[in-house]
């Protein structure tokens, strides 16, 4: 059963790319008495360490950050400008609540030029991620009382139930945050054969920063991205659009287009899923990135590096949906992995 009230609070604490410490706290407060050792380095990434039998070293990287946005102008009449901090479809924005993260926070809604004023082509186009403003319903001067230049933005959603499904704002990815977590406590009380380093990362929707510099100081000799990936298994999908499908299980990451996962790891992930009857799906994304390129690139030696992914409709949107059974089996599926990983033959083989 998953801890929703956990993975609520979890989806629900802000921190944009740079702005992570909200987040960063709520997950010290969990992490802390599951782990032998706990530091944070000065990016703001936190390391979680359960010691093993041997030196060796895995990393497991989930980031805390989600997408958000930076204040960049406040105009004549209190409207505010912005910059986007990660990928957005402009599309989803219109009319949708943000909170801005001042003085105190601030509720605001997305505005543009109304469908009524516009004409001919304007009608038929999204709407440029310029052209939108954050409207606070506030005039100039009572928004400079609590908001500056610099200040985050981030999306106001709850975590909701749905069907099978759990739907929220960031997701992505606040839910392999939440899995992360729950493997450390799925490990208490277990010997692991290596030392296991989890790292909840800081800035991977602006380029992996936090995962770069943990992984040139943690140098793994293991590494496992956790992050979710596309289910576009949606009416107009043709069967080699989808990547992954909601309630299909964990899904091994083959590659995308960041990394190719070694070999060795997505053999090892798709044997151990097999043995315990856990359900899993590969995963073969053409684009996109996540902390898996920087686990497996920056160690001084490079890492034996493969993802456990979570399936996500709607990813980079307004709220985003993943399926409760498929939660649960990535946790299942890297709880075990960690624990039976030197069961398996790492040299290279043809």
């Amino acid at each position: 059963m998953l801890n929703i009230p956990l993975l609520k609070i979890i989806c629900e604490t802000p921190g944009a790319p740079g702005f992570e410490h909200r987040i960063r706290e709520q997950v010290i407060r969990e992490v802390t008495p599951l782990v032998d050792e706990l530091t944070i380095d000065n990016m703001g990434n936190v390391i979680a360490v359960r010691k093993g039998r041997t030196p060796k070293r895995v990393m497991v990287a989930a980031h805390l950050d989600e997408i958000g946005f930076i204040v960049t102008h406040i105009d004549e009449e209190g409207f505010v400008r912005f910059h986007p901090l990660g990928g957005f479809d402009p599309k989803t924005l219109s009319s949708q609540r943000v909170i801005i993260h001042g003085k105190k926070d601030l509720i605001g809604v997305m505005g543009s030029k109304p469908i009524h004023l516009m004409k001919g082509e304007e009608r038929q186009k999204a709407v440029p991620i310029e052209e939108y403003f954050i409207d606070l319903g506030m005039p100039k001067s009572e928004v400079l009382e609590y908001v500056s230049l610099g200040d985050s933005i981030t999306r106001e959603r709850e975590l909701i139930e749905m069907g099978n499904c759990v739907n929220s704002k960031s997701l992505d990815n606040r839910v392999s945050v939440y899995i992360l977590l729950e493997v450390f406590r799925a490990l208490q009380g277990k010997e692991l054969p290596y030392d296991v380093y989890g790292v909840f990362t800081v800035q991977e929707e602006v380029g992996l920063r936090g995962a770069i510099s943990a992984a040139h100081r943690i140098d793994p000799d293991f590494g496992v991205g956790l992050d979710v990936t596309i289910a576009f298994d949606v009416p107009g999908a043709q069967p080699h659009e989808k990547v992954t499908s909601l309630g299909k299980g964990a899904a091994i990451k083959v590659m995308d287009g960041s990394v190719i996962s070694d070999y060795r790891m997505v053999n090892y992930l798709k044997e151990t899923g097999t043995k315990h009857q856990i359900p899993w799906q590969l995963e073969i994304l053409p684009a996109g990135g996540t902390d898996t390129a920087g686990v497996q690139r920056y160690g001084k030696h490079g890492a034996i590096a493969g993802a456990i992914s979570i399936p996500l409709r709607h990813m980079h949107q307004t709220i985003e949906m993943a399926h409760k059974e498929d939660i649960g089996h990535c946790v299942d599926l890297l709880a075990v992995a960690l624990t039976e990983l030197d069961q398996f033959n790492w040299d290279f083989r043809i």
